[in-house]
């Protein structure tokens, strides 16, 4: 039995559901909105480049390494951006969250919080994780600063560690919440989620 089974995640902003090629249409006028994939820093996947990409993430969870996920804004009932438990390792009860994307409009609306709240509490509360584990570009400042927000610590940065799509490589920065942080993130970000928002 493998140990990332397909399951949908259900929040009062987003749906967490199981990623399938059905979607595809709706994650294309998604990632339309706001172009992401024209950051050189990003690997959000280009309208044409899209089944192809939904293609490879269920690969990804044939082989029992990802798990993805489409985000379903609750109030339109349609895909606003794409997500992935990935670098499953179950025997060290390990999982890194990543491979998110969201359209420009629903950014800092809360959604992104929520997903993080739904996957952490998922990973910690029913996976029984030790760690989870979150990887984004050294320039990518917006990421980086949403990881902090979720209270995840930086472990390091792999120097050289990836070769991006223009040919320049990619310093990772890597972070992580351990499973005896998890009860304070998750008041933290539950506080996040119903506090007035001015932003």
């Amino acid at each position: 039995m493998p140990w990332l089974e397909p399951v949908t995640l259900r929040g009062s902003l987003i749906t967490l559901e199981p990623l399938a090629q059905s979607n595809c249409a709706e994650l294309i006028e998604a990632v339309e909105d706001g172009e992401l994939y024209k950051l050189w820093y990003t690997s959000v996947p280009a309208p044409e480049n899209m089944a192809e990409e939904i293609d490879k993430r269920l690969g990804q969870q044939a082989a029992g390494l990802w798990l993805p996920f489409v985000v379903i804004g609750n109030a339109t009932n349609r895909a606003i951006g794409m997500t992935n438990y990935l670098n499953a390792d179950a025997i060290n009860r390990r999982v890194e969250i990543g491979g998110t994307w969201y359209r420009k409009s629903i950014q800092r609306s809360g959604a992104n919080s929520e997903a993080k709240l739904l996957l952490m509490r998922h990973a910690f509360e029913d996976l029984d994780c030790i760690a989870v584990e979150f990887r984004t570009h050294f320039f990518n400042h917006q990421s980086r600063r949403a990881i902090e927000r979720l209270g995840a610590k930086l472990d390091g940065i792999l120097r050289s560690h990836q070769l991006a799509a223009n040919g320049t490589l990619r310093d990772t920065c890597v972070y992580s919440i351990v499973a005896s942080e998890w009860p304070t993130v998750k008041a933290h970000l539950s506080w996040q989620l119903t506090r007035p928002r001015g932003d």
